[in-house]
């Protein structure tokens, strides 16, 4: 019997059908090329990169969600430029740079958003004072291990053992010349600057110096015999160690300048091994003198400005 159109037309549809039924039932074709995506921490890059890391694909879920896999070193990437040397990343299979002194960090032993600790530092709490005056923000850093300062090789004293670890990692030749800091001439880190005030203000010049041994810090002024405040009951003195270790910070202070205390005034630093100074000049002047003065210093930022723009825009 010879098959008619339906017959066909039937057949095929079976068959149509079948091909349907077979290729829903088929299990998915699983691809033999590495997954790009398998161990990329999406949160580094929303971070801009904060973070530097080893490139683990062994396993790691993206964005840090769902697990680690198998560890394979062998597809750890090689992690250069790590000035705090190298810790385990958040899977526990691969090396990353650990983070700074003074970095943020994750306390324990897993990396799990800030990251770890680099070598001789440990991950505890940084108490400061909070936005807007309310009480006190706890965020965990990464602090050195041993507190004590050091003298390298290259005349730089170190405040502690990481400090010049990072330095020598720029500087392999870097060595440790001694426990303690360097001993040297006194160094002014802030010198005191030039002010203009009229008569009747209140003024202070600052002056902070570094020197082991601790330096000694005297005022002077031009034109004016011995040291600084005399017997003058509206100049004051004061000094303080700090705000770094070996540091010394001293203010000159003066209440209700008048136009005699117009001059040139010294911050003068010294210890057993040599002395310096820096200089600084004050100008007190009168309500005329002071508004004609402030006027000025305005039209001379203007055409400042205006030379700026001429130039670079």
């Amino acid at each position: 019997m010879t098959p008619t159109f339906t017959d066909t037309k039937m057949l095929v549809l079976l068959l149509l059908v079948l091909d349907l039924l077979t290729g829903r039932a088929a299990p998915p074709v699983q691809s033999s090329l590495p997954d790009p995506l398998v161990g990329y921490d999406l949160l580094d890059e929303e971070l801009g990169g904060g973070r530097r890391r080893s490139g683990n694909r062994t396993g790691t879920s993206i964005g840090g969600m769902g697990g680690c896999g198998p560890c394979d070193p062998e597809l750890c990437q090689d992690t250069r430029g790590c000035r705090a040397g190298l810790v385990l990343d958040s899977c526990g299979c691969c090396q990353e740079c650990g983070n700074l002194e003074g970095q943020a960090c994750d306390p324990g032993t897993r990396s799990v958003f800030y990251g770890l600790c680099g070598t001789g530092l440990r991950c505890q709490a940084d108490r400061r004072p909070a936005a807007g005056g309310g009480g006190e923000d706890e965020e965990e850093v990464c602090v050195c291990e041993q507190q004590e300062a050091l003298c390298g090789s290259d005349g730089t004293t170190y405040m502690n053992i990481c400090q010049l670890r990072q330095a020598a990692f720029s500087e392999p030749e870097l060595r440790t010349a001694g426990r303690g800091p360097c001993r040297t001439v006194p160094v002014i880190k802030v010198p005191p600057q030039n002010q203009v005030k009229g008569t009747g203000s209140s003024l202070v010049f600052l002056c902070e110096v570094f020197a082991f041994p601790m330096a000694l810090v005297e005022w002077r002024k031009d034109g004016r015999d011995g040291i600084l405040p005399g017997d003058d009951p509206h100049i004051s003195v004061q000094s303080r160690g700090g705000p770094l270790k070996f540091e010394l910070s001293s203010w000159l202070q003066i209440e209700g300048a008048e136009p005699g205390d117009t001059g040139t005034y010294h911050c003068i630093a010294r210890n057993n091994l040599g002395s310096v100074s820096a200089s600084a000049v004050l100008g007190v002047l009168g309500a005329e003198e002071l508004s004609s003065y402030l006027s000025s210093s305005v039209s001379e930022m203007k055409q400042l400005m205006e030379d700026y723009e001429q130039d670079y825009l």
